[in-house]
């Protein structure tokens, strides 16, 4: 049986998708090293200024879920051009930005963009490529996962310090140019149009659910957890997801297939991604902080202390996927968390108002060897066990719950980075202003030494998704293609 679309030329095409899908994912943390800047340029406060990255997130998260069924409804040319297109124009309109509500603006243009990018480039790469080479391939587009959110401050910083933060916009303004006219020539289309019929209350109830759950999470910066502002869209946004989820068990066709998630080993690979993203998220907007504001780093020189964490996840992740295809998963997600909690805890013992730099840059280092091991072997795993009428939604539901854990990392980094702050700050009134800031970061890296601990025991039920297949039976698959037809 053919396990893959024959195109002409399936590199070119993964790249353009990758290329697309790197300024995007760039752009999520891309203005994290700038939040000072525009804060200054502005007059606006960090809880305000975090928006720009939360609701890129907050945008992708909506989006991405109806991705499933765009992809059922226009070709592939269509969606990579328009998502393009449609980030292009963002990008142009944030480099322009007289104001802050206009910046937002031209973020959030840019973020549906991306969401239109992410589930087509998973979805694809999986379409042209033979299981036997998807290690590879995938590894590949792990990078791009990986190291465009976490490359973004050290990027930035340079881009910052030497131009000015609205050049950030121009830069990602040029490659989407070239990626449109590359895509007008290369991309080809193969996904399957069978124009389901488009129901209106599932899209609500998704935008509404994820909506609202990442709204109160981002909330939760400015406010405490008993406030409207923050329980109230929790509350709406889980009432709806619950009726989301009701709504698509039973329809004959439904805009995310839920049946993803009876393949054990895809439900695994996507709650491993989800804490890995959460980790990366989280780190790429504390670190940025706590070298500008506590060390007092410029922009530059605290992305160059980040660069070689970026450089190790380069250089590790088409290793790790070429492994991959002879190895499996398992031990390079168990061995992948230990790194990552041995980051972690590095972190709570080195930070002060005092660090020498290069235990920064070790701790960080180590904690993206983990990160590298952990998410190409996790994510290939679990999607491999899909069939191939499960590719779209498999890929909607993993980048939709991806989007989740970016901005709930973000989120909940930046909450508990201002308790605390205020906790240290009561405690200790005589404290520099850098110690409380040091504290405050430190406070929020317990948090994510935690989710570690919870990755690495996940990750001892990691099995090889071909082994998981032979032992259950055909059963899943059979499940899935009736409910599908």
């Amino acid at each position: 049986m053919e396990t893959h679309i024959q195109v002409k030329n399936p590199k070119t095409m993964a790249l353009i998708l990758m290329l697309g899908a790197f300024i995007g994912l760039f752009g999520e943390t891309a203005l994290n090293m700038a939040l000072t800047n525009i804060m200054d340029e502005f007059s606006v406060f960090p809880a305000t200024a975090q928006w720009l990255t939360t609701g890129y997130l907050l945008v992708l998260a909506i989006l991405v879920p109806v991705s499933a069924l765009l992809m059922k409804w226009f070709t592939t040319r269509q969606l990579v051009i328009g998502g393009l297109a449609i980030s292009l124009a963002g990008a142009l309109l944030a480099a322009f930005s007289p104001t802050f509500g206009i910046l937002l603006a031209g973020r959030l243009i840019q973020a549906i963009g991306t969401g239109l990018l992410l589930p087509v480039m998973l979805s694809v790469v999986l379409l042209i490529f033979p299981v036997s080479r998807r290690g590879v391939v995938m590894g590949l587009m792990g990078l791009v996962i990986t190291t465009a959110p976490a490359v973004g401050p050290t990027l930035s910083g340079v881009i910052i310090t030497s131009l000015g933060w609205p050049y950030i916009f121009w830069m990602s303004a040029i490659f989407y140019v070239f990626l449109i006219i590359f895509a007008s020539l290369k991309i080809v289309n193969v996904s399957e149009i069978t124009k389901p019929r488009i129901d209106v209350l599932s899209i609500l109830f998704s935008t509404a659910g994820f909506g609202g759950l990442i709204f109160a999470l981002s909330t939760m910066a400015e406010h405490s957890f008993t406030s409207v502002y923050v329980w109230a869209p929790l509350l709406v946004g889980l009432i709806a997801l619950l009726l989301f989820g009701i709504r698509q068990t039973r329809m004959s066709q439904p805009m995310i297939s839920l049946s993803v998630f009876k393949y054990p080993m895809f439900t695994l690979g996507t709650l491993i991604m989800f804490l890995s993203i959460l980790i990366i998220l989280a780190t790429a907007i504390l670190l940025p902080l706590y070298l500008k504001g506590a060390l007092l780093f410029s922009a530059a020189a605290a992305g160059l202390i980040l660069l070689p964490g970026n450089a190790v996840n380069v250089i590790l992740s088409p290793i790790v996927g070429s492994l991959f295809d002879k190895w499996g998963p398992r031990y390079f997600v168990i061995i992948g968390f230990v790194f990552v909690l041995l980051g972690n805890l590095g972190f709570l013992a080195f930070l002060s108002a005092s660090t020498p730099a290069w235990q920064v840059l070790v701790s960080f280092a180590v904690m993206f060897v983990g990160l590298t091991m952990v998410t190409m072997p996790s994510q290939t795993n679990g999607l491999n066990q899909l069939p191939r009428t499960l590719y779209a939604d498999g890929s909607a539901a993993m980048n939709t719950l991806n989007q989740v854990a970016g901005a709930a990392g973000t989120a909940v980094a930046i909450t508990l980075f201002t308790a605390g702050q205020a906790a240290y700050g009561a405690s200790a009134p005589g404290a520099t202003e850098a110690e409380v800031l040091t504290s405050g970061v430190k406070y929020a890296f317990y948090f994510t030494t935690a989710i570690s601990v919870i990755g690495l025991i996940c990750s001892l039920f990691m099995r090889s998704s071909a082994a998981e297949t032979s032992r259950q039976g055909a059963a899943p698959a059979t499940d899935a293609a009736t409910s599908r037809s």
